[in-house]
């Protein structure tokens, strides 16, 4: 193949190894730090190096990806103060999305939440508890029917990635959460904003307090290594 042809098909083949190394990066399989190599990456992923250079491209214009002196395409490790201030953000984007759902969603958008939060619950742990949880807080955000706030919750979204899977990989976090969940659903259902928003923020200062004695746990074992 020349180089022309290459860069003809790096596009649709450069997108889907954008996506698969979101994956990657959401699955906790690429942790912060980790080197991205374009020849190693491109020979795991079956493509050419031009579609993977593409995907780092648009990795570090997400913010995802660094260039660290004498290691190269880095994936970002986030320091205490950008979780909190990332869990903070989350709280403000998701509480207004539950405030604005209470009022604009569809009974069967309602119906939607009750039933992959049942699934959810049956599952417990898991990568696909983690898939329904993305979905869940996706479709709640889609009941909100604001365009702006889903582009920045998007954004967002992005940047959680690089702390890696959910913390309901926690069966104790993931019983704790089908509760909030139903408490932000009988919210929802009731038509009442605030108390919506309430639950949503608890849900997320919960995942939150997890997620920084994780942090803070893997930090300590690093010392003592």
């Amino acid at each position: 193949m020349s180089d022309h042809d290459e860069t003809q098909q790096a596009g649709p083949q450069g997108n889907s190894s954008y996506q698969r190394l979101l994956d990657e990066i959401r699955d906790g399989v690429l942790l912060p730090g980790a080197r991205l190599r374009e020849t190693e990456l491109a020979e795991r992923l079956g493509v050419s190096r031009t579609p993977v250079r593409e995907a780092i491209r648009q990795l570090e214009a997400d913010g995802l990806v660094t260039h660290v002196p004498r290691h190269g395409a880095t994936l970002r490790s986030l320091d205490y103060a950008e979780v909190m201030e990332l869990y903070e953000m989350r709280a403000v984007l998701e509480g207004t999305a539950a405030r604005l759902a209470a009022r604009a969603a569809s009974d069967v958008e309602l119906d939607e939440l009750s039933t992959l939060n049942d699934q959810l619950s049956r599952i417990g742990t898991g990568r696909e508890a983690a898939r329904l949880n993305t979905i869940f807080h996706a479709t709640l955000l889609d009941a909100a029917k604001n365009r702006f706030l889903a582009k920045s919750m998007a954004s967002l979204t992005k940047a959680m990635m690089i702390l890696g899977p959910t913390m309901l990989s926690d069966s104790n976090r993931a019983k704790a959460a089908d509760a909030e969940h139903r408490r932000l659903i009988e919210a929802l259902k009731a038509r009442d904003g605030a108390a919506a928003e309430t639950a949503m923020r608890a849900h997320i200062e919960a995942s939150q307090r997890l997620r920084i004695r994780s942090l803070r746990d893997r930090d300590r074992r690093d010392d003592e290594s």
